[in-house]
């Protein structure tokens, strides 16, 4: 009996700018807005054959202490603005957009990444996320109306409504027949009518059936509900972990939830982020990899971080020094607005305590302890470390795949296309040309029918 096959890899490019992971001090970094940006990022992912560029979105800049947060990236242009413009400048890699489905409405949606797919010749896919937080409701008319416990709820209802908007067209309508006279062979085409609690429309879907019958869907939560959601509607998981045995984890846990909905294991490709910091020698990369971590982490973000936690200003504290011997202030007012961190600390008294142990028995200053306890790279290493560190776990089915976020924008791409993705194509496990023209053509997806589920 013959050897499987080893999984062929999917790669793709996040480009930085929504989380200060960014190390803007470089003299290497660039803009996060210019569109020479955004083109020079999406050339070099698409130079390496990357399935997909991914865009981050944002809402609202986040705010700390009634202030602008200013080691976020300060401007978060319009998603499809950027991808439509992008969609001129290159010729096979996917883009990728996040667009809210709690402040947004499916008719809008549906229309842009139909446009998208018709532009771009059939690479749009949709990140589809929910919003909870009423700061960030408050740049819409209805800020802060929807219950969080219903998030989830209107999203499945928004990803329905919009399906049957692209469905609303089968992609046989337009005949354009000169001789007889008929351009359109059906008058019917683009009929809807949607009842339902979130939304109630009815009318005429004015985009025809784009290359790829729909976008491919993206679904990016990590709870019991995000998790059920991606394995009845998503075509990928922009998952967050890169570990082997949490990725396999969430990888047996995900594709183990399809069966309930009649779909295969390939049908869902799970894609966690993931940051490198490449070296000639593996010895080299881990002292780059520190020196990035103190440049990501300085003694400001330090003190920021820490007070996302302890709910009060503590700009007063060394970050060289020892943490805050006053204890958190738990409450539903917190110093940091728009940030996952309000959620990710639930029990701050605990989450102190827990650092505290920490630092003393490290002996850490709140500059190291923040170092220590904050998002580490995935992947470290020579660039064969790092080929067969993602080989290795692709193959083990901890992911699909990774969205790989550099640390500078726009050329942190440049050492990873030109070393570690020659290193894959030896091994057999990553594409050396796109074999067709679409994002579903790339992560191997099928078009899928009009009216299928």
């Amino acid at each position: 009996m013959s050897a499987q096959p080893p999984k062929q890899i999917h790669l793709a490019a996040h480009f930085p700018g929504v989380n200060n992971t960014t190390v803007w001090s470089d003299p290497a970094a660039g803009s996060h807005i210019e569109f020479d940006s955004f083109v020079r990022f999406a050339r070099t992912a698409e130079r390496a054959r990357f399935d997909f560029l991914f865009l981050a979105e944002g809402l609202r800049l986040r705010e700390q202490g009634g202030k602008i947060y200013d080691l976020d990236v300060v401007g978060r242009p319009d998603t499809f603005t950027v991808l439509s413009a992008l969609a001129a400048v290159t010729d096979r890699i996917g883009l990728t957009g996040t667009i809210n489905s709690t402040f947004n409405e499916p008719y809008e949606v549906a229309r842009q990444f139909a446009t998208l797919d018709h532009l771009s010749g059939g690479r749009a896919a949709w990140n589809v996320v929910t919003s909870w937080d009423a700061f960030t409701g408050e740049n819409f008319r209805r800020g802060g109306f929807l219950p969080r416990e219903d998030r989830y709820t209107r999203a499945r209802e928004f990803l329905a409504t919009a399906t049957e908007l692209f469905d609303s067209w089968d992609g046989t309508e337009i005949a354009a027949d000169p001789a007889a006279g008929v351009f359109l062979r059906d008058a019917r085409a683009g009929a809807f009518a949607h009842r339902g609690r979130h939304f109630d429309i009815e009318g005429r879907f004015n985009v025809p059936r784009g290359p790829q019958g729909r976008p491919v869907v993206f679904q990016a939560g990590d709870s019991d509900e995000g998790r059920e959601f991606a394995a009845a509607r998503a075509d990928a998981v922009f998952g967050r972990y890169g570990s082997l045995e949490e990725g396999r984890a969430f990888y047996s846990d995900v594709k183990r939830r399809l069966a309930a909905y009649g779909r295969t294991h390939d049908q869902l490709k799970i894609l966690p982020a993931a940051t490198f910091v490449l070296g000639d020698t593996d010895a080299e990369a881990r002292e780059l990899a520190h020196e990035v971590r103190r440049l990501q982490v300085s003694g400001a973000t330090a003190l920021a971080h820490l007070e996302q936690v302890w709910n009060r200003d503590l700009s007063g504290y060394d970050p060289d020094g020892p943490l805050p011997d006053v204890d958190p202030e738990p409450g539903e007012n917190t110093v940091a607005l728009g940030r996952a961190s309000v959620r990710m600390f639930r029990d701050p008294l605990a989450t102190a305590r827990q650092w505290r142990e920490l630092a003393e028995a490290k002996n850490l200053s709140i500059r190291e302890l923040v170092i220590e306890t904050t998002g580490r790279q995935t992947f470290v290493g020579s660039p064969a470390t790092v080929a067969a560190a993602i080989d290795g776990l692709v193959q083990a089915d901890a992911a699909d795949g990774f969205i790989l976020v550099p640390h500078l924008t726009p050329d942190g791409l440049e050492g990873f296309a030109d070393t570690v993705v020659p290193l894959l194509q030896e091994r057999g496990v990553f594409r050396t040309e796109y074999a067709g023209s679409t994002l579903r053509d790339h992560l191997g997806l099928a078009v899928p029918q009009a009216g299928a589920p």
